[in-house]
C-alpha cells in the first residue's frame, strides 16, 4: 500500500512513528484509547499494548513488537503478535513502513504487510481491504492534524 501526503517525510515520520503513541489517541480517541509499552524501553524489541476505543470496532486490544526503527531512513517495522485482530486464524502480521520524500516536498508512505496464518487458514481480500481502509483512515486523520497544525514536529 502506498499513500501520498503533502506533509514532508521527516515531519510525517516524527508524528506517525516517533510520537504516534501519544498523538494518535489524541486525534482519534474513539478509535485508539491508548498505547503503552509493556516490555522494553520503546526501542527495537519492545512490546506495545494498543487498546481500542469502545463502540468503534469489535476489537479490544492488540500487542505488537518493534522489529526495526531507522530514524535517518524513515523506516519502521513491527509485528502484530497478539490480539483480536489476529482472529484465531493468523499467527502474526509483519508490517514494514517506509516514508520517502516526494518531488513536491511531501511524502509517500509505503506499507507492506506479511500475513503468517495458522495451519491452512486463508485470509480473504475483504479482510485485507478492511485492514488497509483502517490504516488509511488513521494516516489521513494524522495528515489532516498536521495540516491544521503546521508548526508541530518541525
Amino acid at each position: 500500500m502506498e499513500v501520498a501526503s503533502s506533509i514532508s517525510a521527516a515531519k510525517m515520520f516524527k508524528a506517525f512513528v516517533l510520537d504516534g503513541d501519544n498523538l494518535i489517541p489524541k486525534i482519534l480517541p474513539a478509535a485508539i484509547k491508548g498505547v503503552e509499552i509493556v516490555e522494553g524501553d520503546g526501542g527495537v524489541g519492545s512490546i506495545k499494548l494498543i487498546t481500542f476505543g469502545e463502540g468503534t470496532s469489535q476489537l479490544r486490544s492488540m500487542k505488537h513488537r518493534i522489529d526495526g526503527l531507522d530514524k535517518e531512513n524513515f523506516t519502521y517495522s513491527y509485528t502484530l503478535i497478539e490480539g483480536d485482530a489476529l482472529m484465531n486464524e493468523i499467527e502474526s502480521i509483519m508490517y514494514h513502513v517506509k516514508i520517502v520524500p516526494s518531488a513536491d516536498g511531501g511524502s509517500i508512505c509505503k506499507n507492506r504487510s506479511i500475513y503468517h496464518t495458522k495451519g491452512d487458514a486463508q485470509i480473504t481480500e475483504e479482510q485485507i481491504k478492511a485492514g488497509k481502509e483502517k490504516a488509511m483512515g488513521v494516516f489521513k486523520a494524522l495528515e489532516a492534524y498536521l495540516q491544521a497544525n503546521p508548526d508541530t514536529y518541525n
